[in-house]
């Protein structure tokens, strides 16, 4: 999601050059970051979007919505809320009573909000940005509401007005409302899981007992094969990141932290089963950043190769510039010891 994406982000220009992997220069080049997730639809979507070509938008949107698809459809939207202009922002006055178009919009909205935010912590955020970031988060709101009252049963929606909930602070039991309204359309709807893991996040008000509580009860509730492990890996990569930096390496090493760690994968993306309808190639980066961190080369190294050059912005962005500490990772993987 773009908000997390743009978090990661502005960590990762904190951490500058004292990033432990950052070093180099002198180490292999940068894996360009893919938009498009080498997947042909979202690719065709993100060229639909920059040339404000609404009709061939639908094309690709559609048909996942009609086979209810709810997982795709939320990846889809998240891959284009990034690109700017007025095209989606100006969807609703276009098409009031087209749902898709709403979510759509509703979700660049967010994607907008936060870039007005940025992902620095509230006392480095303004007034003015502040301001700015709850008045597009609320424009945001009235274009979900309206898709959720056109389509009912969509669970996309849902999934954009919990991240939109935490911005505004609502508070949590707002929050877990809208959490559980979209998860009643879309039970193992990794998204919307992932947007009420962050509101349960220690630097969002929540605490690190309630973040891994929830992650472990989702994976817990998931079919096999579901993304919902990766979860596992967002709880400790989010505990790791807020722990003192002489303390992170021997968290992710810990013997419980690194036994949760791979009966998560094990579960999801180690599972036969794993077969996303999103893209599968973020939860495998999670894994993959995680293992490496924790010193599980041998699991980190095959998570690689089958995520060949489709790295994420999130999670590697948490330790630097997140192409040349993927390309850095993933060297060090191939080392064997």
């Amino acid at each position: 999601m773009a908000p997390a994406v743009i978090a990661a982000a502005a960590v990762a220009r904190s951490l500058g050059k004292r990033s432990p992997s950052s070093t180099a220069a002198r180490g292999p080049r940068p894996v360009p970051i893919d938009p498009g997730h080498g997947d042909p639809e979202l690719v065709a979507l993100r060229t639909a979007v920059a040339g404000a070509d609404w009709p061939a938008v639908e094309a690709v949107l559609k048909p996942c919505r009609e086979r209810a698809d709810h997982a795709r459809l939320t990846w889809l939207i998240s891959g284009v809320e990034d690109i700017g202009g007025d095209f989606l922002l100006n969807l609703p006055e276009r098409l009031p009573d087209n749902p898709l178009a709403l979510s759509v919009a509703g979700a660049r909205h967010v994607a907008w909000a936060w870039e007005a935010r940025t992902g620095a912590r509230a006392a480095r955020v303004t007034q003015e940005q502040f301001h700015t970031f709850h008045e597009r988060l609320r424009t945001a709101e009235e274009h979900l509401y309206a898709a959720v009252e056109l389509d009912p049963e969509s669970a996309s929606p849902w999934c954009f007005l919990t991240t939109a909930s935490r911005g505004l602070e609502h508070g949590h039991a707002v929050t877990r409302r809208r959490f559980d309204a979209g998860v009643r359309r879309a039970p193992h709807h990794t998204a919307l899981h992932a947007a009420m893991l962050q509101q349960l996040c220690a630097k969002w008000g929540g605490s690190h007992e309630q973040m891994h509580g929830f992650a472990r009860q989702a994976v817990e509730q998931a079919p096999p094969g579901s993304t919902l492990g990766v979860l596992t890996a967002y709880a400790h990569i989010e505990h790791w990141f807020e722990l003192p930096k002489a303390e992170r390496p021997g968290y992710l090493r810990g013997g419980s932290v690194v036994a949760e760690l791979k009966q998560a994968a094990a579960v999801s993306v180690l599972h036969p089963a794993y077969a996303p309808t999103e893209s599968p190639y973020g939860a495998l980066n999670a894994f993959a950043m995680v293992f490496w961190l924790a010193g599980e080369r041998a699991l980190a190294r095959d998570l690689f190769q089958r995520i060949g050059d489709h790295p994420t912005r999130f999670p590697w962005a948490y330790v630097g510039s997140p192409g040349q500490v993927f390309a850095t990772a993933r060297q060090e993987c191939k080392k064997r010891k």
